[in-house]
C-alpha cells in the first residue's frame, strides 16, 4: 500500500480515536488496542493471488505474463474490483487500487468489499485470438478466488465488456450448474450486463462537479455564507461564474465526462481541451466534443492528429504535445487517464483550481498537500469515480433478479446514490479543516470500523 494511503488511514482513525461518540464502548486501553487492530486490518489485505499465466503466442513462442487479484477486505460483502490489462502493473499497485475499492464501496453504501485484479501487458501488443486465450487463462488460473458470492470483478483500464464476457463465459464452462452471470460485470447487455454501465463512471464524475458547484450550493448558499471554511469559499466563487475545463483522457470515462460537460445547462461549462496517449486538442472557444466522440469511435478511440483529420471533423483546434493539457489556463481539471498524473515535479506548474479524479490515484501525495495547502479543491477519486461500480451492483442485482433496468432508470439510480454520498460529505467537508479526500476517508473508516467491531473482528 502506498505511503500517501497509509497516512491517510492512519489520519482517519486518529481522528476517530478522538471521537469519544464514535464506538463509546471501547474506552482506555480496549479503546487503543482496537485501533491498533485497526490499522493493521485496514493496512493490508486479506490475500493477494498471483500468478505466471503461461501463454502461446500465434507466432509459436510462449510467453509468461504476470497476472494479480487482490483480496482487500469482504467486511462489507464480496470482492469487488476491476481487472486492468497495462504493462505498470505490479502487485503494490494492485494492493492499493483494491484497498482504494474498498474504501469507495464503503463511502457509496455499496455492499461489497475492495478487490482489485491486473495483467501485466500493453492490449495493443496482442491480436484478438490471443487476448481471448489470455482473459480465459485469467480465469483458470484464479477461479478458487472468483465466484458472483465471493469476488466479482470488472472491466478497468484497458479491458472492457469484450473481456468481460470472454471470462464470464469461462467461469461458466469451469463451474457447470451453478450461477454464473453475477461472476462478473460491465458485460454486454446481450450477455447479462446493464444498460448504462459504460457511461456510468463518466457521467458519475462529472456529476460530482455539478453536484458540488450548483445543486449543493445553490441549496445551501445561505448556511454556507455564514459559516464556512476557506474550500465553500472557493467554491462558491467558481459557482458564479463561467468555467473552463480540460479533459486528460478520452477513454470510456474522459469522453463521457467531457460530453457531461459540454451538455451541462445548469454550469456555465466550455471544455476548452481534450488529450490523449497521442495528443492535446485545444480551442479557446470550446471544442465539439460530439464530433470528437464520433471521430474516436471510427479511429480506434485515438483522437484527430493531423490538420487533415480536424478539418474531417470539421472543427478547429490548435494540435500541441499530450502534456500539454495539463498546464493550459483552465477552471476545472479533470484527470482521466492514469495514476501518477499530477507529482511532485510538475505541481507547481498546474493553474486550475478545482481537479477532479475521473482516474485512480492521478495526483500524488506531494501534489495532493500541496494543493491542499493553496487552498485548491480536489474532487478525489474515492468520491468521483464510483459511477462504475456502482452500476456494476445494479448489474449483480439484475443479473440475480433476472429483471433489468431501462438505461434512463440506471442513471436515475445512480444519481441518486451518489446524491446521498455528497449529500453526507459535503456539509462536513465545507465545515471542517480537512481537505475533501481525507473527509471521504474518515467517512469510509468509521464505516469499515463499526462493522468490523460488530463483526467481532477487533479483538
Amino acid at each position: 500500500m502506498s505511503h500517501q494511503t497509509k497516512a491517510i488511514v492512519q489520519g482517519s482513525l486518529d481522528a476517530l480515536l478522538e471521537n469519544k461518540l464514535f464506538l463509546p464502548d471501547l474506552q482506555a486501553d480496549a479503546r487503543e488496542q482496537a485501533f491498533t487492530s485497526l490499522g493493521a486490518i485496514l493496512s493490508t489485505p486479506n490475500k493477494i493471488h498471483k500468478s505466471f499465466i503461461r501463454m502461446p503466442l500465434e507466432g509459436g513462442k510462449v510467453v509468461r505474463i504476470p497476472a494479480f487479484r487482490v483480496h482487500h477486505n469482504d467486511a462489507l460483502g464480496p470482492y469487488k474490483g476491476g481487472i486492468r490489462f497495462h504493462e505498470s502493473v505490479n502487485e503494490e499497485e494492485v494492493i492499493n487500487l483494491a484497498f482504494l475499492m474498498t474504501l469507495k464501496n464503503a463511502l457509496h453504501g455499496v455492499p461489497f468489499g475492495g478487490g482489485k485484479g491486473g495483467i501485466v501487458l500493453n492490449p495493443r501488443d496482442y491480436s484478438v485470438k490471443e487476448l481471448n486465450v489470455l482473459s480465459k487463462k485469467y480465469v483458470q488460473y484464479f477461479a478458487d478466488a472468483l465466484g458472483p458470492d465471493k469476488d466479482i470483478p470488472a472491466p478497468d483500464v484497458g479491458s472492457g465488456e469484450r473481456e468481460m464476457d470472454w471470462m464470464m463465459a469461462e467461469y461458466k464452462s469451469i463451474k457447470p450448474g451453478q450461477p454464473y452471470r453475477g461472476s462478473f460485470t460491465g458485460k454486454s447487455v446481450i450477455n447479462g450486463g446493464s444498460l448504462g454501465r459504460r457511461e456510468a463512471t463518466g457521467k458519475g464524475v462529472y456529476f460530482t462537479l455539478r453536484y458540488m458547484l450548483h445543486d449543493f450550493l445553490n441549496d445551501q448558499e445561505d448556511v454556507l455564507t455564514k459559516n464556512q471554511n476557506g474550500f465553500a469559499k472557493k467554491a462558491l466563487a467558481a459557482a458564479n461564474r463561467p468555467l473552463t475545463v480540460a479533459v486528460q483522457g478520452f477513454g470510456n470515462v474522459g469522453s463521457v465526462t467531457a460530453l457531461e460537460a459540454y451538455s451541462c445547462k445548469h454550469l456555465q461549462n466550455k471544455v476548452v481541451a481534450v488529450s490523449d496517449r497521442n495528443v492535446t486538442l485545444f480551442n479557446a472557444d470550446g471544442l465539439d466534443i460530439p464530433a470528437l466522440v464520433n471521430f474516436t469511435a471510427t479511429n480506434k478511440g485515438d483522437l484527430p492528429t493531423t490538420e487533415e483529420q480536424l478539418e474531417k471533423c470539421g472543427m478547429k483546434a490548435n494540435i500541441q504535445d499530450r502534456n500539454d493539457l495539463l498546464y493550459l489556463e483552465v477552471d476545472v481539471l479533470m484527470l482521466a487517464a492514469l495514476e501518477s498524473q499530477i507529482h511532485k515535479d510538475n505541481m507547481d506548474k498546474i493553474k486550475a483550481s478545482i481537479i477532479v479524479e475521473g482516474a485512480n490515484a492521478p495526483v500524488t501525495a506531494e501534489a495532493d498537500q500541496f494543493f491542499n495547502d493553496k487552498g485548491a479543491i480536489i474532487i478525489p477519486d474515492i468520491l468521483a469515480n464510483a459511477g462504475g461500480v456502482i452500476v456494476s451492483y445494479f448489474e449483480w442485482l439484475q443479473g440475480r433478479e433476472t429483471q433489468f433496468y431501462s438505461e434512463d432508470e440506471v442513471f436515475v439510480m445512480l444519481f441518486k446514490q451518489m446524491k446521498a454520498t455528497m449529500d453526507t460529505i459535503l456539509p462536513k467537508f465545507f465545515d471542517d479543516p480537512f481537505p475533501l479526500r481525507q473527509t471521504c476517508y474518515i467517512h469510509s473508516v468509521m464505516k469499515l470500523s463499526t462493522v468490523l467491531y460488530k463483526q467481532g473482528k477487533l479483538y
